[in-house]
């Protein structure tokens, strides 16, 4: 079997929407200066697009490897910048053979040299995970099978807020909601950074409050400050923060500022969290060397795709961290936790808003039932176009 073609197809279509889609938006690294720091959500790439209220236009753009057995590989969908990228590294493994995970990665990133990290490794990544539903189906098996599991058969999710409204009255609210339907915890996202001072701080904090008081003692609260933070902004919050007993705070500071995030992850009365933003194994030694995180969140669609990730996760057990995906897709996740020992990889993250347009175009999209994801024995990555949802399409590139 070899490799003939990778190609991507972008998706159109349309969705209703029950109310606004976009609420607050998250804090943000550029909040700094005061002209970013009023803005509200813009036209997102890979995001839907909101015609109306309750009316979304959705582009889903899916990447193919073809192959002369007649088998093609699916990932996505992915963004319009690691889509171009990757069309431009066809010619890198059209002829190989696409079983050979391990060679075509290796190839991939020895070829992306100024590509290390970024939205190079976006595109490696999509393509890898298209070999790797492309193996599930030659060999008829799901995903988590051929990496060694199931260790389970549900996976416990947490769910994640972003692009939901974060005024107290609503956070209880929805946070209550959120305990009711079975979730093992919640995140919310921060609108306010140093740049908005006390002010901003205690808005932090009563967002908080309203978690707590909606979601109960028993449902776990996870907070997320995208990268926006500083270090003593991070521990004036944590130590005023304690009392709601949050689980974790996510990426308080630049994913490049590793001595400030080993700084927190050493005095915070609360769990540092992040990885997100990092790249291969190699990013990750130096995170694991440097103690900078309590949880790894490291995401198969970002940082080097499913090979690459079963790498990271060996390197976390061996230095005893926990690894909680971030879940651009919960389908690549839902499959590497569910290979992974459970006290290694315990959770899923369920971005619930934005999975509405990234699973729009999908015949069976993954949804957790009861705050959990029952596995399935569809081959490879279990993920289908849904041609009843397809408006219009078109070939990128």
């Amino acid at each position: 079997m070899r490799i003939t073609d990778l190609r991507c197809v972008v998706y159109q279509g349309e969705c209703d929407h029950d109310g606004p889609y976009y609420g607050d938006r998250q804090v943000r690294p550029t909040d700094i200066y005061e002209s970013f720091r009023i803005k509200e959500w813009g036209r997102e790439d890979n995001l839907p697009h909101e015609i109306e209220t309750g009316k979304l236009r959705i582009a889903g753009r899916f990447l193919y490897v073809d192959t002369d057995e007649g088998v093609s590989g699916l990932f996505g969908p992915i963004g319009l910048a690691p889509a171009i990228l990757a069309l431009q590294m066809k010619s890198l493994i059209v002829g190989l053979d696409p079983l050979a995970t391990n060679m075509i990665w290796d190839v991939l990133y020895r070829a992306a040299i100024h590509g290390r990290k970024g939205t190079p490794m976006l595109a490696i990544s999509a393509i890898d995970c298209a070999l790797w539903d492309l193996k599930g189906k030659v060999m008829g098996q799901p995903l988590y099978r051929l990496l060694g599991g199931p260790t389970r058969t549900h996976i416990p999710a947490y769910v994640s807020a972003l692009a939901y409204p974060v005024q107290p009255e609503f956070v209880e609210q929805q946070s209550r909601r959120f305990a009711e339907q079975g979730y093992f915890g919640q995140k919310w996202f921060f609108r306010h950074g140093p740049g908005d001072g006390r002010v901003g701080l205690k808005k932090n904090l009563a967002m908080l409050e309203a978690a707590r008081s909606g979601a109960g003692e028993e449902c776990n609260i996870m907070l997320d400050a995208w990268n926006s933070w500083s270090v003593p902004y991070t521990l004036e919050f944590t130590a005023e923060a304690k009392r709601f007993n949050p689980y974790w705070i996510e990426e308080p500071v630049l994913p490049d500022m590793l001595d400030q995030m080993a700084e927190l992850t050493r005095r915070s009365p609360v769990r540092i969290a992040g990885g997100e933003h990092e790249y291969t194994r190699w990013g990750f030694l130096d995170i694991f060397q440097r103690q900078a995180l309590d949880i790894v969140q490291a995401d198969p669609m970002w940082c080097g795709g499913i090979t690459e990730m079963i790498s990271i996760c060996a390197l976390a057990s061996a230095y005893g961290k926990t690894v909680i995906p971030h879940g651009e897709s919960i389908a690549v996740c839902a499959h590497v936790v569910a290979s992974q020992p459970p006290d290694l990889c315990p959770l899923v993250e369920n971005l619930e808003k934005f999975n509405v347009g990234w699973q729009h175009f999908l015949v069976d999209p993954v949804r957790p039932i009861g705050g959990r994801i029952t596995l399935d024995e569809r081959p490879g990555l279990g993920l289908v176009i849904d041609e009843n949802k397809v408006k219009s399409k078109s070939s990128l590139g």
